[in-house]
């Protein structure tokens, strides 16, 4: 089964129509759209433009996010080994 490409126009059609107060479920099944493609559509959307995020902001946002799992992580890993390091010295004595 090969995916399918929808262009910006139809993407903001679809939203504007949700937007509108049409049901997700009848656009989904009026289109022949899964609930999860216009749900990403709606968060993708501006609002304040009446605009789709171009490609290059959607990549910085996903780095972004990227980066801030990367931090979690790495604080967690720094905690873990400071309660080891403190486990470890107060058994020494």
């Amino acid at each position: 089964m090969t995916r399918r490409k929808f262009d910006t126009e139809f993407k903001t059609t679809i939203v504007n129509l949700l937007h509108s107060g049409h049901t997700m479920k009848s656009i989904c099944s009026e289109y022949d759209l899964k609930e999860a493609t216009v749900y990403r559509w709606k968060k993708e959307f501006k609002t304040e433009t009446g605009a789709f995020k171009d490609e290059a902001s959607l990549a910085y946002e996903n780095e972004i996010r990227l980066l801030k799992k990367k931090l979690k992580d790495a604080q967690m890993e720094r905690d873990i080994l400071k309660k080891a390091v403190s486990i470890f010295s107060v058994s020494d004595r």
